[in-house]
Formats: C-alpha cells, sequence, structure tokens
C-alpha cells in the first residue's frame, strides 16, 4: 500500500510519503507522474528498497538512484522533469492558480533508470498540490492603468501588503502570489509587459506605473499600513529595488536573483531616467546541445560608463532581503548583491539581509516547485542556461521561503 498525505495540500508544503507491504529489503522504483495546464508530461523516479518489516518512509529512507539520492522527503516533486516525448526545457508551473495541480505517485516493482520502462505498478496513489487556499479570493485587476490579479487570504484583515513580479518573460504569473495569500499576504501579483493592454515588449518603463500598483495596494481597506512590501525574480527584482528607493509606499524588498543596476529597459520616473544596461550578444556562447550560456553577456555595471544605470539604492528608507543562488548562469547575481550591499555599506546603512545559496540557480521559486537548469527563454526563444544543481536549488527554495516570509512579516507587520 502508498500513502501520501495530506492528500490534497499547499503546494509550498512537504508530504509524507510511506509504503508497506513489501518484503524486506524489496527493490522499487517510486515515480511521480504530472501533466501541466496544458497536458505537457511531467515525470521523475528514485530507486528505494524496504527496510526489515518491508516498509518505505520517505521521511528517512535515502534514495540509491535515480533522479535524485539521498533522504529528501520531496524529492519526487522538486525533480519532476519533462517526460522523454516531450519537448525539453519546459517548466512545470502553474498557469491558472484556480485549479490543484494533480501528481500521482506510484511505487514499481524493482529498479528501473530513468526513461527506461518502469517494472509492474504495486501501489500508486494521487496528491492534490493546492496553489490557493479555501477562502482565498482572487480578484482581477483593472486599476487606472494597473492590471494584475490581487489574491487576498480569508477573514477580515488587514493583511499586510506585498507586490510580486517575475521577469522578463512577461505576462501575468501568479502562483507565488496565491501562495503567499494561503500564507495570510494580500499579494498583487503585477504584470509589467506583454499582458491585455499593457506594451507587447519591454522597451521602456515608467516608474509611475509600479507608483500607481503600490498606492492602489496601500489604500485598500483590506491592507495594513502604513507601506507595503514588494518581492521579485529577475528583472522584477531589479524593479522591486527601484521601488523601495523612489516610492515612499515601499518599505521592504525582496530581490531574488536581481541586479543592483537598471538592465535592459530604460526607467523613467517624472523627469529622470535610469538607462539599461545592454546584453552583449557576441558574449553568449552556445553548447553542442544548442544551450544559450548568457552569463557574460550583460554590460559591466562596475563600468565607469555605467554609472547612470546603478539604483541608487542608498536612498532607500526601507529594508532589503537579496536573494541569490552562487550557481545562477543568467547572470552574475552574487556579484550584484555584492555591488548592492556594499553601496548601502558606503553610506552608513545596515538595512539588509543577504540569502546566498551555494549549489543554487537562477529562479529560487516556492517550494518544491520543479527544478529546470534549462529552460526555453520566450523572448529569445531558445533553451538558456540558468544554472544550479537539483538537490541544493530545491533546499535554496524550502529555506528561502521561509526567510521571506519571516522577513515581510517584520517589515510589514
Amino acid at each position: 500500500s502508498l500513502a501520501v498525505s495530506p492528500a490534497a495540500g499547499p503546494a509550498d508544503e512537504r508530504v509524507e510519503t510511506r509504503v508497506a507491504g513489501l518484503s524486506p529489503g524489496q527493490p522499487v522504483t517510486l515515480r511521480a507522474v504530472a501533466a501541466d495546464d496544458r497536458g505537457c508530461l511531467f515525470q521523475s523516479c528514485a530507486h528505494y528498497r524496504a527496510d526489515s518489516r518491508g516498509e518505505l518512509h520517505l521521511g528517512t529512507a535515502a534514495s540509491h538512484g535515480g533522479d535524485y539520492t539521498g533522504v529528501e522527503p520531496m524529492g519526487l516533486f522538486w525533480s519532476l522533469a519533462p517526460a522523454g516525448m516531450e519537448k525539453p526545457y519546459q517548466r512545470l508551473i502553474p498557469r491558472s492558480t484556480g485549479a490543484p495541480m494533480k501528481v500521482e505517485v506510484l511505487v514499481h516493482q524493482g529498479h528501473s533508470p530513468p526513461g527506461a520502462m518502469p517494472g509492474p505498478v504495486v501501489a500508486k496513489a494521487e496528491v492534490q498540490r493546492l496553489f490557493t487556499a479555501p477562502g482565498v479570493r482572487r480578484i482581477r485587476l483593472k486599476e487606472g492603468v494597473v492590471r494584475g490579479s490581487l489574491f487576498l487570504p480569508p477573514g477580515d484583515g488587514p493583511f499586510p501588503g506585498v507586490i510580486d513580479m517575475y521577469g522578463d518573460e512577461g505576462g501575468l504569473i501568479e502562483f507565488r502570489s496565491s501562495l503567499l495569500a494561503t500564507r495570510g499576504f494580500a499579494a498583487l501579483s503585477l504584470p509589467y509587459f506583454d499582458f491585455e493592454d499593457l506594451p507587447r515588449v519591454m522597451k521602456e518603463l515608467k516608474l509611475e506605473y509600479f507608483e500607481e500598483a503600490a498606492r492602489f495596494l496601500q489604500r485598500h481597506p483590506k491592507v495594513k499600513g502604513p507601506g507595503v512590501g514588494v518581492i521579485g525574480t529577475g528583472k522584477g527584482a531589479e524593479l522591486a529595488l527601484s521601488m523601495i528607493t523612489f516610492l515612499p509606499e515601499v518599505v521592504a524588498a525582496v530581490s531574488i536573483s536581481g541586479c543592483s543596476s537598471n538592465t535592459v529597459a530604460d526607467l523613467h520616473y517624472g523627469e529622470m531616467t535610469l538607462p539599461g544596461l545592454r546584453f552583449d550578444m557576441n558574449k553568449v556562447s552556445v553548447s553542442d546541445t544548442g544551450v544559450f550560456d548568457i552569463f557574460e553577456a550583460l554590460d559591466d555595471p562596475t563600468s565607469p560608463a555605467n554609472s547612470p544605470c546603478v539604483i541608487p539604492i542608498e536612498k532607500a528608507e526601507g529594508h532589503f532581503l537579496l536573494v541569490v543562488g552562487e550557481d545562477d548562469r543568467m547572470w552574475k547575481s552574487t556579484l550584484y548583491a555584492e555591488l548592492a550591499i556594499r553601496r548601502l555599506q558606503q553610506h552608513g546603512k545596515e538595512n539588509f539581509e543577504l540569502l546566498s545559496y551555494p549549489g543554487a540557480g537562477h529562479r529560487i521559486d516556492p517550494p518544491s516547485t520543479p527544478f529546470c537548469q534549462v529552460a526555453m527563454d520566450r523572448v529569445l526563444g531558445v533553451p538558456v542556461l540558468g544554472g544550479g544543481e537539483s538537490k541544493a536549488h530545491a533546499h535554496a527554495q524550502e529555506h528561502s521561503w521561509g526567510k521571506i516570509q519571516e522577513f515581510l512579516h517584520l517589515h510589514l507587520g
């Protein structure tokens, strides 16, 4: 028999997986299978042996092979990757947060390597991973020029308010916002291009758009004041740094794999412009398998010629949490965090914390989000190396998620 509990629970929480009724020492392969919103199949597998009682508990038993090794209670979830017949380099993230992600866990006889036909199924169970807790409300937003989705926790509130932004893939990405609402935050998932009537491409950005979003959230009757927080990944992280620097409404910023300078698109605010650092495509290398490595391609932010691009974060009154993966291959986020900290310290500021994770890659998402070392870039249309090693990255996701919530609660009440 196979028991996975809870059978339905928040997607950022661990499950407990137990197998019983095997013979002592029996070799089995555990597999997880899931499909995304478009029907693309993802799977993972790991090799285990039953204990002397013919039982197996993934919280204490070590995997001896497959997609990961060692004691990893959630290994089957974070190692989910596109099945052999699917296009590679796809991410398993929900496009819609209303429906649970269904994961089937199977126990097969014997040890079968990844990609091979597994042995006969001896037990199976379905798990539902919920991105929205019961009672969380999702409100589609058209407020002035601002677009997005506001997720409100159940109850009267008021709740700490957080703006949530992703990177240069554009569009509306909601799953982190809905999980934040599940954890008690009023979370505004904020797209800034390629969504509804927003600009199709990220040519230039106006900080007034983000200011309007911050003011909307700050004034919302369900939001605790006086200030709001912002969390961003990649380009979204860098926008979070600009928001806390220039907008008094923003008092806490979480930067995940961000740059300490403005990049790609010029950022305007009234009369001020922060030009964007550019990517030099001549510095991109391509592997034999066609994977693009853009690690060296961004202009050097430390070059005096690029000083106008630097975000003057020392002007911020609020607090910073910088989260970086030390094996980020998208760009040099460890260096950018060091530059940001140095700038703050030079101005006598101690309003920052750094979480730096060895072996983690670029996109540090909520726990158990499947690791994706190489992902198809929506803008370039090619696979781009994000870096990281699956186990270290998974541990970074789990640890940072708790720390991010602590930081936001501390500075937003």
